[in-house]
Protein backbone atom coordinates (compact mmCIF):
# COMPACT_ATOMS: atom_id res chain seq x y z
CA UNK A 1 0.00 0.00 0.00
CA UNK A 2 2.17 2.97 -0.95
CA UNK A 3 1.29 6.54 0.80
CA UNK A 4 2.66 9.79 -0.70
CA UNK A 5 2.94 12.75 1.56
CA UNK A 6 3.45 15.80 -0.31
CA UNK A 7 4.27 19.30 1.08
CA UNK A 8 5.21 22.67 1.12
CA UNK A 9 7.27 24.33 3.67
CA UNK A 10 8.35 27.60 4.15
CA UNK A 11 9.88 27.63 7.52
CA UNK A 12 9.07 24.15 8.38
CA UNK A 13 6.56 24.06 10.52
CA UNK A 14 4.31 21.84 7.46
CA UNK A 15 7.59 19.93 7.19
CA UNK A 16 6.80 18.61 11.11
CA UNK A 17 3.84 18.09 10.80
CA UNK A 18 4.49 16.26 7.61
CA UNK A 19 6.98 13.82 9.56
CA UNK A 20 4.28 13.30 12.06
CA UNK A 21 1.81 12.31 9.54
CA UNK A 22 4.24 9.98 8.02
CA UNK A 23 4.80 8.12 11.84
CA UNK A 24 1.59 7.86 11.85
CA UNK A 25 0.53 6.03 8.45
CA UNK A 26 3.40 3.62 9.45
CA UNK A 27 1.99 2.38 12.09
CA UNK A 28 -0.69 0.90 9.73
CA UNK A 29 1.22 -2.45 8.76
CA UNK A 30 1.78 -2.49 4.76
CA UNK A 31 1.98 0.95 4.44
CA UNK A 32 4.84 2.24 2.25
CA UNK A 33 4.89 6.40 2.83
CA UNK A 34 6.83 8.61 0.75
CA UNK A 35 7.33 12.26 1.88
CA UNK A 36 7.63 14.70 -1.15
CA UNK A 37 7.84 18.58 -1.40
CA UNK A 38 6.62 20.15 -4.25
CA UNK A 39 9.31 22.69 -6.15
CA UNK A 40 10.23 25.98 -3.80
CA UNK A 41 9.11 28.96 -6.56
CA UNK A 42 10.76 31.76 -4.50
CA UNK A 43 14.25 32.82 -5.66
CA UNK A 44 16.91 32.12 -2.61
CA UNK A 45 17.49 35.73 -2.60
CA UNK A 46 14.21 36.35 -1.60
CA UNK A 47 14.31 33.04 0.81
CA UNK A 48 17.14 34.62 2.16
CA UNK A 49 15.67 38.00 2.93
CA UNK A 50 12.60 36.42 4.56
CA UNK A 51 14.60 33.97 6.79
CA UNK A 52 13.19 30.90 5.38
CA UNK A 53 16.42 30.03 3.17
CA UNK A 54 18.47 28.05 6.53
CA UNK A 55 14.77 26.50 7.93
CA UNK A 56 14.32 25.28 4.29
CA UNK A 57 17.95 23.52 5.18
CA UNK A 58 16.28 21.24 7.26
CA UNK A 59 14.35 19.18 4.95
CA UNK A 60 16.38 19.56 1.71
CA UNK A 61 16.95 16.26 2.02
CA UNK A 62 13.13 15.32 0.63
CA UNK A 63 13.18 15.26 -2.87
CA UNK A 64 11.01 17.35 -5.06
CA UNK A 65 7.67 16.16 -6.39
CA UNK A 66 7.15 15.01 -9.71
CA UNK A 67 3.72 15.41 -11.54
CA UNK A 68 4.40 11.42 -12.49
CA UNK A 69 4.52 10.37 -8.37
CA UNK A 70 1.09 11.12 -8.00
CA UNK A 71 0.66 7.71 -10.13
CA UNK A 72 -0.54 4.81 -8.59
CA UNK A 73 -0.55 5.31 -4.80
CA UNK A 74 -3.66 4.31 -2.48
CA UNK A 75 -3.33 7.64 -0.62
CA UNK A 76 -1.98 10.86 -0.72
CA UNK A 77 -1.61 13.67 2.23
CA UNK A 78 -1.07 17.18 1.37
CA UNK A 79 0.13 19.70 3.42
CA UNK A 80 0.32 23.78 2.96
CA UNK A 81 1.05 26.69 4.99
CA UNK A 82 -2.14 29.16 4.67
CA UNK A 83 -1.53 32.02 2.25
CA UNK A 84 -4.78 34.53 2.58
CA UNK A 85 -6.99 31.91 3.29
CA UNK A 86 -5.92 29.28 0.80
CA UNK A 87 -2.74 27.17 -0.30
CA UNK A 88 0.24 28.54 -1.05
CA UNK A 89 1.03 29.65 -4.34
CA UNK A 90 3.83 27.03 -4.77
CA UNK A 91 1.04 24.16 -4.02
CA UNK A 92 -1.76 25.48 -6.61
CA UNK A 93 1.03 25.84 -9.18
CA UNK A 94 1.92 21.89 -8.87
CA UNK A 95 -1.86 21.04 -8.52
CA UNK A 96 -2.42 23.24 -11.75
CA UNK A 97 -0.12 20.97 -13.75
CA UNK A 98 -2.30 17.58 -13.00
CA UNK A 99 -4.29 17.96 -16.06
CA UNK A 100 -3.05 15.26 -17.51
CA UNK A 101 -3.89 13.03 -14.33
CA UNK A 102 -7.32 14.30 -14.19
CA UNK A 103 -8.11 13.77 -18.11
CA UNK A 104 -6.94 10.00 -17.76
CA UNK A 105 -8.69 9.86 -14.63
CA UNK A 106 -5.56 8.78 -12.62
CA UNK A 107 -6.62 10.06 -9.15
CA UNK A 108 -10.21 8.53 -9.12
CA UNK A 109 -10.76 6.50 -6.38
CA UNK A 110 -7.35 7.35 -4.54
CA UNK A 111 -7.73 8.55 -0.83
CA UNK A 112 -7.34 12.07 -0.46
CA UNK A 113 -6.45 14.01 2.51
CA UNK A 114 -5.09 17.56 3.91
CA UNK A 115 -3.18 19.50 6.56
CA UNK A 116 -2.32 22.84 6.99
CA UNK A 117 -0.51 25.63 8.89
CA UNK A 118 -1.17 29.21 9.84
CA UNK A 119 0.33 31.98 11.64
CA UNK A 120 -2.71 32.68 13.59
CA UNK A 121 -5.23 31.20 15.67
CA UNK A 122 -7.79 31.99 13.07
CA UNK A 123 -6.05 32.74 9.92
CA UNK A 124 -8.14 29.88 7.70
CA UNK A 125 -7.15 26.96 8.70
CA UNK A 126 -10.78 25.30 7.80
CA UNK A 127 -10.87 27.41 4.59
CA UNK A 128 -7.85 26.58 3.28
CA UNK A 129 -8.31 22.55 3.91
CA UNK A 130 -11.79 23.08 2.78
CA UNK A 131 -10.66 24.75 -0.39
CA UNK A 132 -7.90 22.26 -1.33
CA UNK A 133 -10.31 19.50 -1.31
CA UNK A 134 -12.38 21.16 -3.83
CA UNK A 135 -9.68 20.05 -6.16
CA UNK A 136 -9.16 16.46 -4.62
CA UNK A 137 -12.78 16.39 -5.55
CA UNK A 138 -12.46 17.52 -9.00
CA UNK A 139 -9.98 14.57 -9.35
CA UNK A 140 -12.19 12.13 -8.17
CA UNK A 141 -10.46 11.08 -4.85
CA UNK A 142 -12.09 10.23 -1.63
CA UNK A 143 -11.98 12.54 1.24
CA UNK A 144 -10.63 11.91 4.31
CA UNK A 145 -10.12 13.97 7.58
CA UNK A 146 -9.66 14.01 10.93
CA UNK A 147 -12.29 12.47 12.76
CA UNK A 148 -13.41 13.28 16.59
CA UNK A 149 -12.27 10.22 17.35
CA UNK A 150 -9.45 11.76 18.49
CA UNK A 151 -9.93 13.60 21.50
CA UNK A 152 -7.27 16.09 21.03
CA UNK A 153 -10.04 17.90 18.61
CA UNK A 154 -11.11 18.82 22.17
CA UNK A 155 -8.41 20.44 23.71
CA UNK A 156 -9.65 23.50 25.32
CA UNK A 157 -6.57 24.20 28.03
CA UNK A 158 -4.41 25.58 25.43
CA UNK A 159 -3.93 26.88 22.21
CA UNK A 160 -4.12 24.22 19.48
CA UNK A 161 -4.69 23.66 15.95
CA UNK A 162 -7.07 20.87 14.44
CA UNK A 163 -10.30 20.30 13.11
CA UNK A 164 -12.43 17.71 11.97
CA UNK A 165 -11.13 18.63 7.88
CA UNK A 166 -7.40 17.95 8.84
CA UNK A 167 -4.56 18.49 11.17
CA UNK A 168 -2.85 22.00 11.77
CA UNK A 169 -0.66 23.74 13.70
CA UNK A 170 -0.48 27.61 14.59
CA UNK A 171 2.96 28.74 13.52
CA UNK A 172 3.01 32.02 14.98
CA UNK A 173 3.58 35.87 13.87
CA UNK A 174 6.63 35.53 13.31
CA UNK A 175 6.86 31.50 13.21
CA UNK A 176 8.49 31.30 16.69
CA UNK A 177 6.03 28.72 17.86
CA UNK A 178 6.87 25.28 16.95
CA UNK A 179 3.82 22.83 16.65
CA UNK A 180 2.68 21.24 20.02
CA UNK A 181 2.93 17.97 20.99
CA UNK A 182 -1.65 17.94 20.79
CA UNK A 183 -1.04 19.03 17.17
CA UNK A 184 1.80 16.79 16.38
CA UNK A 185 -0.29 13.50 17.66
CA UNK A 186 -3.40 15.22 15.48
CA UNK A 187 -0.75 14.83 12.33
CA UNK A 188 0.06 10.99 13.38
CA UNK A 189 -4.10 10.27 14.24
CA UNK A 190 -4.63 11.81 10.73
CA UNK A 191 -1.90 9.74 8.63
CA UNK A 192 -2.58 6.71 10.72
CA UNK A 193 -6.57 6.88 9.78
CA UNK A 194 -5.90 7.61 6.60
CA UNK A 195 -3.48 4.67 5.77
CA UNK A 196 -6.78 2.37 7.50
CA UNK A 197 -9.15 3.82 5.17
CA UNK A 198 -6.24 2.97 1.89
CA UNK A 199 -5.51 -0.61 3.53
CA UNK A 200 -9.66 -1.14 3.79
CA UNK A 201 -10.25 0.12 0.33
CA UNK A 202 -7.95 -1.49 -1.76
CA UNK A 203 -8.09 -4.84 0.42
CA UNK A 204 -11.68 -5.01 -1.47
Amino acid sequence: MDILILFHSMYGHTYQMAEAVAEGARRVKGSEVELMKVEETISDETLEEIGAKKAQERFEHIPVADIEDLKGKDAIIFGTPTRYGDMTGQMRNFLDQTGELWSNGELVGVVGSVFTSTATQHGGQESTILSFYTTLLHHGMVIVGLPYSYEGLFESEEISGGGPYGASTIAGPEGERTPSENELEGARYQGEHVAKIAKKMSSE
